[in-house]
């Protein structure tokens, strides 16, 4: 029986999660953390009965307790809950599913008492990733990817252990605004943003997607998970998201992960690594597809994906002004305050204002972020 907490259950990586634990059956769920989503927690904690769960926000927590004082569940609050959860004995995988910053301490903390990482938090390798790392190798903790590129990389090099990479091609749809000019999509709104061609993600992730902000920070996040120099990661665009990404060896020869969109794969890949389970679902069929295609990623129309490359060559603190200044100002579009090239431009504004450190402790990691913040506080004020 496979143990697990999951950070993030609530959002779209973490009920998948729990899909992935209803259908294979040997998957005990000991804990689920989440923001604020107490409906759908308090269904959560019916249907997988975990030993612990955990609100970021207190007054969720306060609802929750009342509501599942029938279950045998302890309900914590807080980063204080959410770290004590992290590295709790009791469980060997830890489901980093949560959105933004606030999962890079709790992975620490996991690492550091010895969980197995799955990894979905983008932001906590371009954040922290020199920290990250280097605490997990000394550990001998494993950080198993489950982004479906970062997925596809990893099983692409299964098996070729010492043969060495020439490059990885890593994919991206293109999002929902592929082939527009700068002037099309300088007037776009947050729903025609949130209309992505392939996946069903969050909000956030999903404008992201629309910038390419999503696949700078995957380009950061495979720096540090495959130890490659960032002029080794080239973005292709392949809008049909069939292959899910691919590495070139020294050889010429290509390996490449294929299949339909669909996170439950990378998800149970990671949980379950290097063993391959069955999968209920749609499956690829190359007659019907036909044909799939592939383009050069638009930098000059998307600017953010030169932004980010642009940022993990200068490293420091750098990628977390990046990443920093990315949930600020996709925050501030979804509110309707910004426009859409805003976005780049807050993030460009942030890297080029924020104080540089070349070697940041986690505490300096933060402090860039409140940086940050303070450097856009005042963005068209």
């Amino acid at each position: 029986m496979k143990k697990i907490a999951i950070l993030g259950s609530t959002g779209s990586i973490g009920r998948q999660t729990l899909d992935v634990a209803r259908e294979q059956k040997d998957i005990e769920v000991v804990a689920l953390c989440a923001r604020r989503s107490v409906d759908l927690m308090e269904a959560q904690i019916r249907e997988f009965r975990p030993r612990r769960a955990v609100m970021w926000d207190e007054d969720a927590a306060a609802d929750l307790r009342i509501r599942v004082r029938d279950m045998d569940v302890e309900v914590l609050s807080g980063m204080e809950g959410i770290l004590d959860t992290a590295s709790m004995d009791g469980y060997e995988y830890f489901v980093t599913a949560i959105m933004g910053m606030v999962g890079v301490r709790p992975t620490v903390a996991a690492i550091e008492s010895g969980k197995k990482i799955a990894l979905a938090n983008k932001e906590t390798l371009v954040t922290a990733g020199h920290i990250i790392m280097p605490l997990a190798a000394e550990k001998g903790v494993p950080i198993l990817p489950v982004d479906s590129e970062h997925s596809a990389i990893f099983q692409s090099l299964n098996g070729e252990a010492g043969n060495r990479i020439a490059k990885i091609w890593l994919t991206a749809s293109g999002g929902p605004f592929r082939g527009r000019t700068a002037e099309e999509i300088k007037n776009m709104k947050p729903e025609d943003a949130l209309k992505h061609p392939t996946w069903e993600m969050g909000q956030k992730i999903t404008i992201d997607s629309s910038t390419l902000v999503n696949k700078g920070l995957e380009v950061i996040e495979a720096r540090w998970l495959f130890d490659v120099d960032p002029a080794q990661i080239q973005v292709l665009v392949h809008p049909q998201s069939i292959i899910h990404s691919a590495v070139e060896y020294e050889d010429g020869g290509i390996i490449a992960q294929l299949g339909v969109p669909d996170m439950r794969l990378p998800i149970q890949y990671a949980l379950y690594y290097p063993e391959r389970r069955p999968m209920p679902g749609e499956r690829l069929d190359f007659y019907a597809l036909g044909q799939i295609t592939f383009e050069r990623p638009d930098m000059e129309t998307f600017p953010a994906l030169r932004l980010a490359y642009d940022a993990i060559q200068k490293g420091g603190n750098i990628p977390t002004a990046f990443n920093a200044a990315d949930e600020f100002a996709v925050q501030k579009f979804l509110e309707r305050k910004i426009s859409f090239p805003e976005i780049w431009e807050m993030i460009r504004c942030s890297m080029e204002n924020c104080r540089f450190i070349e070697n940041p402790s986690l505490d300096q990691v933060f402090d860039t972020e409140r940086e940050v913040q303070g450097i856009l506080a005042g963005w068209r004020a």
